[in-house]
């Protein structure tokens, strides 16, 4: 079997000046990117769909991103593949001192075991400092600093709200953010009634920010969850257009009643499956 070293003389090769791949010698770190989040989400979606016969495949394509940044890094003489392995077992380490107190990863220790709190704090506050000793400027220092800007919209307001909470920023339980969802969508009609496009452009994002809440207090992963009603949707979708091309009709021509009828049947169709 191929192993890691063929994998990274593979990716030299595809980026050798004279004989690589033309394809391959014309990206650069920004061209990459957008099929770094595409291989990510290939992934969960394998994983999501129990597809684990072509899981490795996807977790191959992935790390295929991996090793392609690091052989720019190589070219540009910033840093290589053996650069990102030091920077992540370091990291790892560090951030496990319940695991390695010397910071020795080969180290023996028998440690007394620690509770889910005690470790998630020393987690929290090794992170802190990390984020401390990435400040330009201490005094501009702040808590949300490293929460990445390129995360999808629902999974970043997930990480800025757990975040603040680590801090007592946070309703102290459920019921407080089902009274704000319904007093966001109070101004969502508002703005409607105002036929205010940038207000009511503001009010949908908070009343989308507060749900974000809501599913974190009852421990739903909001992107996942939105990800499997897509799925749903999806799926009921196709059912009334194979029902529709059954009968010789296309699902343009078809009133609004003929589609909630046959969507109903959808719903009915799959009711061992769900309960909604």
């Amino acid at each position: 079997m191929y192993q890691l070293p063929d994998l990274l003389h593979l990716m030299a090769r595809l980026r050798d000046p004279q004989f690589g791949c033309p394809w391959d010698l014309q990206q650069d770190y920004a061209s990459i990117v957008p099929h770094t989040l595409e291989e990510a989400y290939e992934v969960a979606d394998a994983i999501e769909q129990g597809d684990f016969d072509h899981l490795p495949g996807e977790l191959g394509d992935l790390l295929f991103q991996v090793v392609y940044y690091s052989q720019l890094g190589k070219e540009d003489g910033r840093f290589e593949f053996a650069t990102v392995v030091d920077a992540i077992t370091r990291k790892l380490v560090r951030r496990h001192p319940h695991v390695f107190p010397d910071g020795d990863l080969y180290g023996a220790v028998d440690l007394p075991r620690l509770t889910e709190a005690q470790i998630k704090q020393r987690w929290e506050a090794i992170k802190a400092e990390e984020r401390a000793e990435k400040a330009a400027a201490p005094e501009q220092l702040s808590l949300l600093d490293d929460v990445p800007a390129a995360l999808p919209a629902l999974s970043r307001a997930t990480k800025l709200q757990k975040r603040a909470a680590t801090v007592g920023f946070d309703w102290p339980d459920a019921l407080p953010v089902v009274d704000k969802v319904r007093e966001e969508l109070d101004e969502v009609l508002e703005a409607m009634s105002e036929a205010d496009a940038p207000a009511i452009a503001e009010e949908v994002g908070d009343l989308l920010f507060v749900v974000v809440n809501l599913a974190r207090h009852l421990k739903v992963d909001p992107e996942h969850a939105l990800r499997q009603a897509n799925r749903k949707f999806e799926r009921r979708f196709r059912f009334i257009e194979q029902a529709l091309r059954a009968s010789g009709r296309g699902i343009a021509d078809s009133d609004l009643d003929t589609l909630e009828a046959l969507w109903v049947e959808a719903k009915k169709s799959e009711r061992p499956l769900s309960c909604d």
